[in-house]
């Protein structure tokens, strides 16, 4: 057997704490190094801060050069990147520039960033991972796996594809992210505040590579722009979430929806419904079961339809969601670091298994 792939975490937030534990768990992994921002945490053993109870031997550090010392195999970095997304892009060259393969998590627009006006910062990502031989990978569950891995593989029972539909539909009351909660969606905030989330142009920006990767994947060629839709909804009663209040009158569901058309027919559609308590807009998808899911569905012959759900052994979905955010990166290491150098989309890597995870 080869040696482990040396690995350093890239934070401990809400998807880092599960990296960690992540990395910890497959026998062809080793944690040999762990970043922080916070520098209250710095010298903590990596095992608390994942919340695993025991001492993993590695202490977290907040200095990039002594990681870099290490030379690790890869990076798996699920730090914030929403809210400073070309910051975030220097911090991924700068690792390539290292020549250490990188799975980030975001931003999530390099999860396929043709057509977003990215090419410098795709070419220098490119001439990064050409100059040391690294690769970039970015990925998750949404965008991502949920909406490119899983259509185009159900897309292999297809005789004929009318329409393809990617849906993500969830109760946010239990998500800790009062950045994205609340500045970024704009939840708990009055009707005319001005999120980022809804201004043109941002949602094509987001997740509009869902839509595009899945037109390359299916070879179909799009129209030019893409169609956005939005429809946001008031509480009509206070309620409280773990990241926001969300008082009477300020905003509390949101269903939104990325198109791309062929000759004006929507072929391609990415459909997510966030609400903040069950009973909310009850005329909008549901899960068949449970508190969220993610569904994929084919117009056309056969018509089809899959939905997948998560849930926590011990919490909820949006607590799974975090972990299998986190196990998609951790899983996917040995597949980008031998893979070519570069940008890589969903399109580009082998299947990715969890391999060596079966209780033993």
């Amino acid at each position: 057997m080869s040696a482990p792939l040396r690995v350093v975490a890239w934070s401990t937030g809400t998807v880092g704490k599960h990296v960690i534990a992540g990395i910890d768990a497959r026998p062809d992994l080793e944690l040999v190094g762990l970043w922080v921002s916070n520098p209250d945490k710095v010298g903590i053993d990596a095992g608390r801060l994942a919340e695993l109870h025991r001492d993993l031997g590695v202490a977290a550090t907040n200095d990039k050069q002594a990681l870099y010392a290490l030379k690790p195999d890869c990076i798996v970095h699920s730090a914030m990147t929403d809210d400073r997304l070309f910051d975030a892009m220097e911090d991924l060259i700068e690792f390539l520039e290292q020549g250490i393969n990188v799975v980030s998590s975001g931003p999530v627009l390099l999860c396929y960033p043709n057509g977003l006006g990215l090419d410098a910062y795709v070419d220098r990502i490119n001439a990064a991972g050409a100059a040391t031989g690294a690769s970039l990978h970015v990925n998750g569950i949404d965008p991502g796996w949920a909406n490119d891995v899983l259509p185009l593989a159900t897309s292999s029972l297809a005789l004929r594809i009318d329409e393809v539909r990617v849906s993500e539909i969830a109760d946010y009351a239990t998500y800790y992210q009062p950045v994205v909660m609340g500045d970024i969606y704009g939840f708990g905030k009055p009707m005319d505040y001005p999120a980022m989330l809804w201004q043109p142009g941002i949602l094509t920006t987001a997740w509009g590579p869902v839509v595009r990767q899945l037109a390359a994947g299916l070879d179909v060629e799009l129209d030019a722009d893409l169609i956005e839709k939005v429809e946001r909804v008031a509480a009509d009663a206070d309620l409280s979430t773990v990241s926001v209040e969300i008082a009477a009158g300020t905003m509390a569901a949101v269903r939104f929806q990325v198109i791309g058309t062929v000759n004006g027919t929507p072929r391609i559609v990415l459909d997510h419904v966030t609400r903040t308590h069950p009973d909310q807009c009850p005329e909008w998808p549901t899960p068949a079961s449970g508190d969220g899911c993610y569904r994929v569905e084919f117009t056309g012959e056969p018509m089809m339809r899959m939905e997948f759900t998560h849930h926590g052994e011990h919490g909820d979905h949006n607590v799974s969601g975090m972990i299998v955010t986190a196990m998609r990166l951790v899983n996917s290491a040995h597949a980008v670091v031998g893979a070519k150098p570069g940008l890589l989309t969903a399109l580009d890597l082998p299947t990715v298994s969890g391999r060596g995870l079966v209780t033993r």
